[in-house]
């Protein structure tokens, strides 16, 4: 089976992880401008200044592209280079930057898929109480519709967000990502529901101007398994699934929020300061979204928390490993000695990913969905100049073969983005971290180069997977 003509192969980035430009041109500052540069927050200190040089090195990333045969690019777009200061005058020279990124794209035939909102939240934003502030809901507003207009005659893909449970969870949880908040669980329910609603009204603008596209967000897609038969450990994977995977597909998907989370938040006074406007808003433009993307790495193992554990969140920990109770006491994850894992303790685990599809369809129906991430991070060997990531081949090639699989059992998959398409900055890692098809050289000009999975990808798409 080959995959079909209207399913997109593609690879991913975000704008603060590759861009840099962090002060040219009018942009403002954003809340990881500021965040990176406290000491202790980021590996060995680094941040997005630089990053890899995109925003004056576009053309010759996006002419590697099409050597490789991209068909689509997933990039996002920094809020702060369009308005500065989040909800005040727009800066043209951004709109430029984009408009010339786009127009660059489509030269090559490359279709462009845009998120709005990838962590880079305007600093002045932040300050005001950033998610947990009902105004950061209409500057986003503001914003979304600012880029409608500027690029919807182009641009037929629209992603809102990306991983809401990892910037509202490591903002206000593990205080690991901006504004660096530990344990206020109010604070976090009520983040998550200010981006649902700033999602929904960003939907209904986005079908106002009938540009005739696709709009829909992205999530972290962690299906959570129980790691045996026993009754409390399949009581916690249900746990888990509730909190980390419905509360944020349900109000997307269905337009309300699961009884099992609601019940149990308003028990413990956490219940977000929610309006019946809002909640009317998320019902009505639940049948709106035309599609689901799911940022795919690896799925969660849990077992019942038998004692309250002591644990503490630091920058290593947050990023993904297992081991890590949740926030309310009830699971905690755990690695498994049947199980095969990356350098950094993430599960490598194709077949959960299928377990995982077949859950969202059971639930939520036929859905059209994106794997909008899934990728390898890894330290790429490099022997007699050439970088021999075969891992990372290996890695998307299983993965590559489950999405064939569930696209015969008719789970209804349009595309694949691989992260990354470059190798770039990761928020808390440095670059010590690659994902990339293109290797960035950091000690020669950030020189690019083509990796082993650069030629392979490119065989792949020309041959539309056939010999997977």
């Amino acid at each position: 089976m080959k995959f079909p003509k209207d399913f997109l192969f593609g690879a991913a980035s975000a704008s603060y992880q590759v861009e840099g430009a962090w002060n040219e041109d009018g942009k403002g500052v954003s809340n990881w401008d500021v965040f990176s540069k406290i000491p202790g927050k980021t590996f060995e200190g680094t941040n997005g200044d630089v990053a890899v040089d995109h925003y004056h090195r576009y053309k010759e990333d996006v002419k590697l592209m099409a050597e490789m045969g991209l068909e689509s690019y997933r990039f996002s777009i920094s809020w702060s280079r369009i308005i500065p200061d989040g909800d005040g005058e727009v800066n043209e020279k951004g709109i430029e930057f984009y408009n010339n990124l786009i127009d660059e794209c489509l030269k090559y035939g490359i279709v462009p898929f845009v998120t709005l909102y990838h962590w880079d939240l305007p600093q002045t934003l932040e300050e005001a109480g950033g998610w947990t502030n009902k105004r950061t809901i209409d500057a986003f507003n503001k914003y979304a519709e600012v880029c409608f207009r500027a690029f919807g005659d182009r641009v037929k893909h629209w992603i809102t967000f990306n991983e809401t449970i990892v910037f509202c969870g490591h903002g206000y949880l593990a205080g690991a990502h901006p504004p660096g908040i530990v344990n206020d669980v109010k604070k976090y329910f009520e983040a998550t529901h200010n981006v649902f609603v700033a999602h929904a009204k960003a939907v209904k603008k986005y079908k106002s101007l009938k540009q005739y596209g696709e709009i829909g967000i992205t999530h972290v897609f962690n299906p959570a398994f129980s790691v045996d038969d026993k009754e409390e450990n399949i009581f916690a994977a249900k746990h888990a699934n509730y909190y980390d995977t419905f509360w944020y597909y349900d109000p997307i998907l269905k337009g309300e929020y699961p009884k099992y989370v609601v019940d149990e938040l308003k028990k413990k006074g956490l219940t977000p300061d929610w309006t019946k406007e809002e909640l009317d808003l998320l019902k009505e433009s639940a049948d709106k979204n035309d599609f689901i993307g799911l940022n795919y790495y690896q799925p969660k193992r849990v077992m019942k928390i038998d004692s309250e554990e002591e644990f503490k969140a630091n920058r290593e920990n947050s990023t993904g490993a297992p081991g890590n109770p949740s926030f309310d006491g009830v699971y905690k994850t755990v690695m498994m000695k049947d199980k095969v894992y990356t350098k950094w303790g993430w599960e490598i685990s194709p077949e959960g990913f299928l377990d995982g599809l077949r859950m969202l369809k059971k639930r939520y129906g036929d859905v059209k969905l994106y794997i909008t991430e899934n990728g390898l991070g890894d330290e790429d060997p490099i022997i007699e100049d050439v970088i021999a990531d075969v891992p990372r081949i290996n890695f998307i090639k299983e993965h590559l073969k489950v999405v064939k699989k569930a696209i015969q059992e008719g789970i209804n998959l349009k595309g694949y983005y691989a992260w990354s398409v470059i190798d770039l900055l990761s928020w808390l890692n440095g670059y010590k971290k690659q994902y990339g098809f293109i290797y960035v050289d950091h000690k020669n000009n950030l020189a690019r180069k083509k990796k082993l999975s650069f030629y392979w990808y490119k065989n792949i798409i020309e041959t539309r997977g056939e010999e997977l």
